[in-house]
């Protein structure tokens, strides 16, 4: 089964559709599912552009808006996670997931589903100490500290996931599993990111939150994205018990951007038997039933139950028979159902309405899986106040029945915060300064004139160039092979064997013999002029980074 991965969308569904396209009818093969890792920036119309973490002067409505409205229908069945610059409105409206257009499901703040017996998991958001124990408080109006803490990833969504027994195929998160760059190339990647090196170096650089859950899942595949490159590593894990060990292989790829390295195709292996289409997976719902008493929507700091004598229970992982109870719950039947519905008035570019308000709607999805398995609308008791669900007056019990307490309790958990005020995200950054990015040195290509994803679309009847003469694989094709027992992380680092990925736009003519040519794309846009002059300077997004600074915004 072939499967695409997509690293940050930034809305430029047109042009990641058109280039799975192209390779689809170049390569005779069949793509049948496209993974997004965040940044997917599901704007609806102008007032959902006001709940994204981005300057007013670089939004823009991109493409989303055409699939919501049912001008068109996604070429491929699309899922994605969440990250950092999104419509948060929008997606807060299916907190356990959903469809935001047809053929495009949402995983929610976590989720496992499944598509042709493949278990696809994900975590949305990012990492941030400061917010990571406090509930899912946030609410549309947004001010500058909710606009930002909204796309934090919380400890209870990582508590959820930690509960998973069975093992999954593909995990997606937006930024990377602490530590995972000690199983790659590091060399290549400080080469192309040089202002991560101090991160490298004090083993700041990825999500302790996403490492942990790594190590716990140590699923087939994890993809992200995030800091706008293409990396790739081999991690194998320590065995569990007497079973085999596990191997990860790990992909981020760029965003959708002229000359990036966007996208790659990888062959998964489909499960006989499975059935067709988008599924649940029973011991997730299982696991949102069990721990749905555990959830809070207030921004007091929260520690999830442990084994500790503190708590009555701390093992929520389910049982056969609560599994069996979801299947039942559903009326034996597993498939999603296609009940996506839009909740707000698209936006028309005829009738522009630049000072639309932000909209905060129920979702009827939402509704529909809350009511069938006994769950909460978070984005419903938020929007009556922020009720804290252990006192909720639908009966949800919870292991505290003081709203504060446990604020100041210490905890094991090693993601807490209390160890980690001084991690810093590497390209959470002032956002000013990631919309204005300029190329990195070595890099080549027009710069697009608002720092977005632009890349060229083929004016029709053009033709594109060949990806990648002479070779027989598919471009961008995933190959690794299997894992020395004996390597370490620097010898796994020689094993990778990945083709270049797919690309949106040509490289200068002059390429070394042998150099990779990549899709041509010409239109009416007109081209941007290229950076300045060949001697590059510290941006000010690199010094807010060494600065070392925990914040969102300068």
């Amino acid at each position: 089964m072939k499967i695409a991965v997509e690293g940050c969308c930034h809305g430029e569904l047109d042009k990641i559709y058109e280039t799975i396209g192209y390779l689809e009818k170049k390569e005779g093969v069949k793509v049948e599912l496209l993974l997004c890792c965040g940044d997917f920036q599901a704007a609806r119309n102008e007032g959902d552009m006001k709940c994204m973490a981005i300057p007013p002067k670089y939004r823009m409505m991109q493409t989303f808006y055409k699939y919501y409205s049912g001008e068109k229908k996604a070429p491929v069945l699309t899922v994605f996670v969440g990250g950092n610059h999104e419509a948060s409105n929008h997606l807060q409206e299916l907190p356990y997931g959903g469809w935001v257009a047809p053929n495009i499901y949402y995983l929610g703040y976590a989720g496992v589903v499944r598509y042709k017996g493949i278990r696809i998991g994900g975590v949305s958001g990012i990492f941030k100490s400061h917010d990571y124990r406090r509930g899912h408080h946030e609410f549309p109006p947004y001010d500058p500290n909710t606009l930002r803490s909204v796309y934090h990833i919380r400890n209870i969504e990582v508590f959820k996931l930690k509960q998973i027994q069975m093992p999954i195929d593909i995990f997606m998160s937006h930024d990377w599993p602490r530590g995972i760059y000690r199983y790659g190339n590091t060399a290549d990647l400080l080469r192309k990111k040089k202002f991560l090196r101090q991160e490298v170096e004090s083993n700041c650089l990825g999500s302790p939150a996403n490492e942990e859950l790594l190590a716990h899942l140590q699923p087939s595949y994890w993809f992200s994205a995030h800091l706008h490159v293409k990396f790739a590593a081999l991690m194998q894990h320590p065995s569990k018990a007497n079973a085999a060990p596990r191997t990860t292989k790990f992909l981020s790829l760029d965003k959708c951007l002229p000359y990036r390295e966007f996208l790659q195709i990888v062959d998964v292996a489909e499960r006989a038997g499975s059935s067709e289409g988008l599924e649940y997976d029973p011991e997730w719902l299982a696991i949102l039933k069990a721990t749905n008493s555990l959830q809070r929507t207030t921004p007091h700091p929260w520690n999830p139950p442990e084994n500790n004598g503190l708590h009555e229970r701390w093992d929520f992982r389910p049982s056969e028979a609560a599994m069996m109870q979801v299947v039942k719950d559903l009326g034996g039947d597993l498939s999603i159902p296609d009940n996506f519905s839009r909740t707000v008035q698209p936006y028309d570019p005829n009738r522009p309405e630049p000072h639309a308000a932000a909209s905060c709607n129920t979702n009827p999805q939402t509704t529909e899986l809350c009511a069938t398995l006994g769950l909460t609308d978070l984005y419903a008791v938020v929007g009556q106040g922020g009720v804290d669900l252990s006192r909720h007056p639908g009966g949800f019990g919870g292991d505290d029945d003081d709203d504060g307490e446990g604020v100041d309790e210490p905890s094991e958990y090693p993601t807490d915060t209390s160890g980690l005020s001084s991690s810093y995200n590497p390209d959470e950054i002032t956002i000013e300064d990631e919309w204005e990015e300029e190329e990195e040195e070595g890099e080549e290509g027009p710069k697009d004139p608002e720092g977005g994803c632009n890349p060229k679309s083929p004016a029709a009847g053009e033709h594109l160039s060949e990806v990648s003469a002479g070779e027989g694989n598919t471009p961008g094709r995933m190959v690794l092979p299997a894992p020395k027992s004996d390597a370490s992380p620097t010898n796994l680092s020689l094993l990778m064997n990945l083709p270049p990925a797919s690309h949106s736009t040509p490289g200068d003519d002059g390429e070394e013999a042998g150099a990779l040519r990549a899709l041509k794309r010409t239109s009416d846009e007109g081209e941007a002029a290229g950076s300045g002059g060949p001697t590059p300077r510290i941006k000010r997004r690199n010094q807010v980074i060494y600065t070392a600074v925990e914040d969102d915004d300068d």
